[in-house]
């Protein structure tokens, strides 16, 4: 943790000092939310899950607190409510912990946390409610609160699948049905889960946003292939992957438009869409291998650059190596979730784990991906770093499930070793 108060409250001078050569006016109110709320945080976890894991709440700080100087750099009053969502963010994870005690608990909600998950998902669409931005109607407004209900429906989907797959897990597993002449698995038993994904994909193609639908796609293929452990499930998803490309780039204006501009963004047509990759693209250009430096950019050009583009930002000014660390960072919180996973001593906590950990990598692989111009471009968020409340939320009650379930391994694992002690005297 004091690593991370350390090199971002460096980078926050540094920004100001590049950008305005002076320092930063508000330097002691900064060190108060980033290092006073953190701090809070971490005692909360001591007495509410003290052996929980040492390493995610330093990496979600640290990534959380470089969004923060970029956010800060190109838009002050994004900033400050960023800065009133962190606080939140910090209750939420506190909240999380109290109410939670057992993750295993959860399991037997398997179908409220479906049906919560579809009526988030479905709350955008419905008249007077769901706010349209740039063609995705992924905003609910009530007054003037406005988030994104798909933030939350990431997460009980990947309750509700890890529970269907942990109760079917062997049914999944073993082919027992004859059909033409081979085994397969009974077809009753995917289609309920079949079911679920279908309606989420379906639900976020109507409501125009790619993004989350490759990632619901993705934790569900993940999470069949890890229950399972069957490569047939894979292959199938990357067949339906294709199949649904293919038909979603025909009859959903919005997937042609980026499928459109992502094959050819410099075209006369696309141009007036596909400017704000290309800007990004300039900007990172510009950053080569060790940045302009902090607060030296030029990326004030580029379209909602602290939110869709904070990427393009980070490699203006950081370089390439600024975006190894950031990758570094990601890659390190997702390994330590699949730790905590490989640790959980019943199936549905391991895959709950999985599932949360797969959500935090596989959106931030989109969205990177995304301006790297690997995969078609979205405005899907890039956890703890991009500017949104709701995603910021959403990521740090992640990061309090897998505490929790990190600190039941713990624990579990120090009871077992007594029990052991115990049997074992004479």
């Amino acid at each position: 943790m004091f690593l991370a108060w350390f090199v971002v409250t460096a980078f926050y001078v540094l920004a100001s000092l590049g950008a305005q050569s002076e320092m930063p006016k508000r330097l002691w109110a900064f060190l108060s939310v980033i290092v006073g709320v953190s701090l809070l945080l971490h005692v909360a976890l001591r007495i509410l899950a003290p052996r929980s894991s040492q390493v995610l709440l330093p990496i979600a700080t640290f990534l959380n607190g470089v969004g923060y100087v970029e956010i800060a750099r190109w838009n002050p009053t994004r900033a400050a409510y960023q800065s009133a969502w962190f606080l939140l963010s910090a209750v939420a994870v506190v909240v999380t912990l109290v109410l939670v005690r057992r993750v295993r608990d959860l399991d037997r909600y398997r179908y409220l946390t479906l049906l919560g998950a579809m009526a988030l998902l479905l709350a955008p669409l419905l008249p007077g409610v769901g706010v349209s931005v740039y063609g995705a109607r992924l905003w609910v407004a009530l007054g003037p609160i406005s988030f994104q209900p798909v933030e939350v429906a990431k997460i009980l989907l990947a309750f509700f699948f890890a529970s269907y797959f942990a109760a079917n897990r062997e049914l999944l597993s073993t082919p027992t049905q004859r059909v033409f002449g081979r085994l397969v698995v009974p077809p009753k038993v995917l289609l309920p889960v079949l079911v679920a994904w279908a309606f989420a994909i379906l639900v976020l193609g109507a409501e125009n946003d790619i993004g989350f639908a490759v990632l619901i796609f993705g934790l569900f293929i993940a999470m069949l292939w890890v229950a399972t452990g069957r490569k047939t499930y894979v292959v199938l998803g990357v067949l339906m992957l294709g199949g649904g490309a293919v038909v979603a780039a025909n009859f959903f204006s919005q997937v042609k438009v980026r499928v459109s501009q992502w094959l050819d963004p410099w075209s006369a047509v696309n141009f007036a869409y596909s400017h704000q990759l290309a800007y990004g693209w300039f900007s990172l250009a510009a950053g080569g291998v060790t940045g302009t430096g902090l607060g030296l950019g030029q990326s004030g050009t580029v379209p909602e650059i602290t939110s869709d583009m904070i990427f393009a930002a980070v490699g203006e000014e950081l370089g390439f190596l600024g975006v190894i660390l950031m990758l570094s960072l990601f890659a390190l919180f997702v390994g330590e979730g699949f730790r905590i996973a490989q640790r959980a001593h019943s199936d549905y906590v391991r895959l709950v784990a999985t599932a949360l950990t797969a959500t935090v990598g596989i959106q931030a692989f989109v969205i990177m991906a995304g301006v790297l111009r690997l995969l078609p471009f979205t405005g899907i968020t890039l956890p703890f770093m991009a500017y949104g409340g709701s995603s910021l939320l959403a990521n740090y009650v992640i990061v309090a499930l897998l505490l929790r379930i990190s600190d039941e391994n713990a624990n579990e694992l120090r009871g077992g070793e007594v029990r052991t002690l115990a049997l074992s005297e004479p």
